[in-house]
Formats: structure tokens, sequence, C-alpha cells
């Protein structure tokens, strides 16, 4: 007879799954502080996004819509999709665990890109599932990589596009001969968090595929450039057959109301988003070239981030980097646990924030 536990045991395999760390919200000194961590809206939030979401605090009495009808007809008539074949998460995280939930479990195989975001590996370990990692080519989604890896065992295939941490992307042709290359079986979720940031004309962030393809559901969030991070909102999109899975395991009044408010306002504040896409245009191309000049590589970014890599110079690693401008209160993303311990990622800030930034790393380098 096993011996029993002094305490209730989760099932095997939560233990082994390492919990996710958000970016660091404070800086180590005391200066003014610059929090480049989390990719978060220098802009913050569309003024009638806020005032949505302030009108809603009237009655919190209520449940929320459980269904988030309304949000779901503003994405839809904004986007030109069809209402019924969306579904709207706590952030667009909760709509990958679903995913996870319904079509992975223990003896399965999910995949995703060597430094492709860590939520696809918890949520595959947390379904039971195990997570196969495809090599990258030159820190970018290699299809080949990933179809090669494809077996009986494979339910989903995760795509961050554009990637997370490193900025870079897939063209739409690439995506399509992903699709076209996956059994019938397996579900593409793309990952599309970043891709109103997107100004290139081979882009496409999933909407065709989602809406054509049985085994594609697109993945967006309103926490990047609508600045709705606090409220934890995201929204999918695929075929109804998939969208109906994850209905029936999603919680009844997931999205609360205030989100709802403000999803609808800020989706529909097209003039607000102009500006954030015009501000992250300017700003990143002004830091890529700013720190390319002080002697550091920057990979090429299509995001609202840029990915520094540091020599491994003691004295100038990307550790003492992250330290030197912490406590300078300028706080950037470290990425060890991407795999990427010789780089720092940093969001696009406002003006004084990416100024700032950079000048510290010039003393940094410098010094």
């Amino acid at each position: 007879m096993q011996p029993q536990s002094t305490h209730p045991q989760p099932r095997p395999g939560i233990l082994d799954i390492a919990p996710y760390v958000p970016g660091k919200a404070m800086s180590t000194g005391g200066a003014k502080l610059h929090k480049l961590s989390s990719n978060e809206s220098p802009l913050g939030a569309s003024p009638k996004a806020l005032a949505a979401y302030r009108e809603a605090g009237v009655d919190l009495e209520r449940y929320p819509d459980g269904s988030s009808a309304l949000l779901r007809a503003a994405i839809a008539e904004v986007h030109g999709l069809n209402a019924d074949r969306i579904i709207c998460g706590n952030g667009s995280d909760e709509i990958l665990e679903l995913v996870a939930r319904c079509y992975i479990g223990p003896g399965d195989e999910a995949i995703y890109s060597e430094y492709g975001f860590l939520v696809y590996k918890i949520a595959i370990l947390a379904a039971g599932g195990t997570p196969v990692v495809a090599p990258e080519r030159n820190l970018t989604t290699d299809v080949d990589a990933i179809l090669e890896r494809v077996t009986d065992r494979t339910k989903v295939v995760f795509l961050a596009n554009p990637n997370n941490p490193t900025g870079t992307y897939l063209p739409f042709d690439e995506v399509k001969r992903l699709q076209a290359g996956l059994p019938p079986h397996v579900l593409l979720v793309l990952d599309a968090a970043y891709a109103e940031y997107v100004r290139r004309n081979d882009y496409e962030a999933g909407v065709e595929l989602a809406a054509t393809a049985p085994n594609v559901v697109m993945t967006r969030t309103f926490s990047k450039i609508h600045g709705l991070a606090a409220l934890r909102l995201g929204w999918g999109y695929g075929p109804a057959h998939v969208i109906d899975a994850l209905n029936r395991v999603r919680g009844p009044f997931n999205i609360n109301t205030a989100a709802q408010a403000a999803g609808i306002a800020s989706i529909r504040d097209a003039s607000f988003l102009d500006l954030a896409i015009a501000h992250n245009e300017k700003w990143r191309g002004w830091v890529t070239e700013e720190i390319t000049a002080l002697g550091l590589t920057v990979t090429p970014s299509v995001g609202n981030f840029v990915l520094i890599h540091f020599p491994e110079t003691p004295g100038k690693t990307a550790a003492e980097a992250d330290s030197y401008l912490s406590a300078r209160g300028c706080v950037l993303r470290a990425v060890g646990a991407y795999g990427l311990p010789g780089a720092l990622r940093m969001s696009i800030g406002d003006e004084e924030a990416n100024r700032a930034t950079v000048g510290i790393l010039k003393e940094y380098l410098s010094a």
C-alpha cells in the first residue's frame, strides 16, 4: 500500500511547470521609473475607452454579459467578421489556455517555435501534453522545422506572429504554407497580439485563414496597442466548431463589464489607434538606430519593442546592463527564460523613456 501524503497533491506534471514571470515593474534605484519591460502602450488607453470604463462603474452589482455580445459585435463590425465566430477572453492568454484544454491531453503533442511565447509551454503542460520545440532560423520561425516535427500525436501548433520577444514575423505566404502542410487534425493557432503594429505589405494577421480554413484560429489582444492591459481583454476568431468547443469550457462571466465597455469604445476609436501606430513607427526606428550606433546588435522588429543583444565581455553583458539600467530607473525585460540570456527586450516608450534608456546605455557601454 502506498503511503498517504500529508497534504493534497496536484496531479503529476503540474509542479514541473515553471510559472510565468512578468517583466519587472520596479527599479532598484531612486530615479524616475521608466517601465519598458512589458510592451505596454506609452500612450495609454483611448480617452473614449477611459470614459466608457468610468461609466461602467455605476452598476457593479450586475453580472456582466456572459456572451460579450456587444463587444463581439463591435469587433465584427470593425474587422468585417462574423460575430458568432468570435470568442472573448480574459486576455488572449485565456483563449490559448482554452485551446490547450480542449485539444490537448495526456499523450498529445503541441509545437511552438524556439523563442515563442512562454505561455504556450505552460498551457501545453497544464493540459497534460508534451511540448515540442521547433528551432528557429535567424531568430525567426522556421516553417520547415515545424512541419518536420509533426507526428500523429501532434494536436496543436502555436505560432506567435509577430513573435515576442524577437519582434520577427512570418510573411503570409509562409503562414499559408505552414497551414497547407499540416494534417487536418492539427489546429494552427495564430497568436497576433502585435498585429496592429506591423506595417509590412506581406503580413496578414490570420483573419483570412481563420475565416476559411477548418483548422485555424487567430487570437488578438487589447493589452498592447489599445492600452487596456489592466483590464485583461482578448479575443479569438475561428471556425464555428472550434469556437463552440472553446465556449463549452469558458467561464460563464469571464469578461467583466468595464473591460467589455472599454473594449467597444477602443476598437471603434480608429484615430487613437493611428496615433499609437505613428508613435511606434517613429520611435522604434529611432531607438533601433541609436542603439545600433552604440555598437550593439538590434534584431529588426515589427512590434512595439526591440531585442538588444549584448557581448559576453565582462562588464558589458546583458545581465550587468540590466542591473545598471534598473538602478537608474529604466526597467527592461531580461529574456534568459526564453533562451536568450545575452539579450534584453526594450518596449518602445514615450520620448522621455526612450531617450533616457539610450543615454544610460551609452553611459554603461563607455564606463
